[in-house]
């Protein structure tokens, strides 16, 4: 009868027989190992935008702690899904990881009517980054100072003011319909592929527009742009002068941004666990750079990351379906 040996005392074994042979034996890296090769970090977006943005600052950190080059790769295309189904086919061996936003994970999925995967099961979430509320911007000629003001003049003018927007069914467009809706009025919605939405706001061609706040921070300083109101539930500490839209008559209105980084389904718990403790560790010596640029630094668990984007999904899932938007 023979004898059992437990897998880890028979790989022992077998690896002391092939040393003493002069054979190499391979096993797989542990946690402890990763990374011992670069690692390259997807954005799905053009480089410069808000999640280039957050990706570059914090890969740059990681690779100082992990003593590995972490090489930011832009895939931008069809709202992010380019990139995001580059990460989905990849290796899951945490070598290729993903920072993206709510758009790719938790709103295209209603939106786009052929969709190759689930962003919410076929992508491990690691940690979310920060968030990064939308503010509402107008132009200087537009007669408005306050939020107030503006809903005024939006319902006194229906139909009269064009808003624009990154594209179509983004966070930018469906922050200007959930506005337009529970005001009673109504906007243009004037969609554009990326940096022409701003450009064309800054010119006076629109009226207003929901952006990102990094990516109008220095627009609003400089006076080129006003801002009257931010989408988050709290205040931003980016911009913590400006009220929210929630306080000023239209509680429960929160539509904004969020960026945070995946990895493909199947990549090992232990190689999420380290990048999920390194960008924990990370964040608090970005804080004072991430809010100065408009944005809310979280950190936290993979669940609870998960959780998070889950209820994301529902929340705009149903936004979209009001709105009717839809890409082919």
């Amino acid at each position: 009868m023979h004898r059992i040996v437990p897998p880890t005392l028979h790989s022992r074994l077998l690896t002391a027989c092939a040393l003493a042979l002069g054979v190499t034996v391979a096993t797989p890296a542990m946690a402890d190992d990763y990374p011992v090769k670069p690692v390259r970090v997807v954005v799905a977006f053009t480089a410069g935008g808000t999640t280039d943005m957050l990706a570059r600052s914090v890969s740059q950190q990681m690779a100082q702690r992990l003593k590995q080059s972490f090489v930011v790769d832009n895939r931008p295309g069809a709202g992010g899904n380019i990139g995001t189904e580059y990460v989905v086919r990849a290796p899951a061996d945490g070598y290729t990881l993903l920072v993206n936003s709510v758009g790719p994970i938790s709103i295209n999925q209603t939106l786009y009517k052929k969709l190759n995967y689930d962003p919410l099961t076929d992508l491990v979430p690691v940690v979310q980054i920060a968030d990064v509320p939308n503010v509402l911007v107008v132009h200087p000629s537009l007669p408005v100072k306050t939020f107030e003001e503006f809903a005024a003049y939006a319902k006194a003018n229906p139909g009269k003011l064009n808003y624009s927007s990154t594209g179509v069914g983004t966070s930018s467009h469906l922050s200007g319909f959930m506005l337009t809706e529970r005001m009673g009025t109504q906007a243009t919605h004037i969609p554009y592929k990326g940096a022409d939405a701003l450009n064309d706001l800054l010119s006076g061609r629109v009226q207003f527009m929901f952006a990102t706040i990094p990516s109008v921070m220095s627009h609003i300083q400089a006076g080129k742009l006003r801002a009257l109101a931010v989408t988050s539930a709290k205040r931003s500490r980016s911009l913590p002068d400006l009220p929210t839209i929630a306080e000023k008559g239209f509680p429960g209105f929160e539509a904004g941004s969020w960026f945070g980084f995946f990895a493909p389904k199947g990549t090992s718990p232990e190689v999420v666990a380290r990048l999920n403790k390194t960008v924990n560790e990370i964040l608090p010596s970005l804080q004072a750079q991430m809010i100065r640029e408009g944005a809310d630094p979280v950190g936290g668990t993979p669940k609870q990351f998960g959780d998070f984007t889950r209820a994301e999904f529902v929340k705009w899932k149903a936004v979209v379906k009001a709105s009717g938007a839809t890409v082919d």
